[in-house]
């Protein structure tokens, strides 16, 4: 399996885990020290806590939903190391625009799987990028990240 399919399906991992509400198996797609910034800000640190407060979220607010994810791009940036841009976000019934772009660094571990050592969200507010576009054109860069090519789906 090449570095990339391997890559692809840790995000079906992740995905999968989402769907079915389970927090361990979500936590398990972490490396034991990663770092998870939510996009309203909020940090977890290593691979329980991730699980842990996932759970939590799974057993109320986020309760019965999907997770859409879409693979940008992926960036080997040495060997057993890449960088993630990923399109997403949550649903209940069908997805809708993926709204939120995030971050993911993703690491080889001493047994051979890819898992993610650091991830970061943030909600894509489109209004406020055009304003900025319109008002200063030079801020606008030359792929935005709702523009790139997409790449196969990662995960439903």
């Amino acid at each position: 399996m090449t570095d990339e399919t391997a890559i692809r399906a840790l995000f079906e991992q992740l995905t999968d885990a989402w769907d079915r509400g389970d927090g361990a198996a979500y936590g398990a797609c972490f490396t034991a020290d990663a770092t998870y910034i939510t996009y309203v800000g909020t940090l977890y640190r290593g691979a329980e806590e991730i699980g842990a407060a996932h759970q939590a979220l799974f057993d109320s607010f986020l309760k019965g939903t999907k997770l859409a994810c879409e693979i940008v791009d992926i960036r080997m940036t040495a060997p057993g190391s890449a960088v993630v841009v990923t399109r997403g976000d949550t649903y209940k019934k069908a997805p809708g625009k993926l709204k939120k772009l995030q971050t993911n660094t993703v690491v080889r571990c001493a047994d051979g799987r890819w898992r993610l050592a650091a991830f970061q969200n943030t909600l894509h507010k489109s209004l406020m990028e055009a304003v900025s576009f319109r008002f200063q054109p030079a801020t606008k860069p030359a792929a935005a990240p709702n523009t790139m090519p997409a790449a196969a789906p990662a995960a439903r």
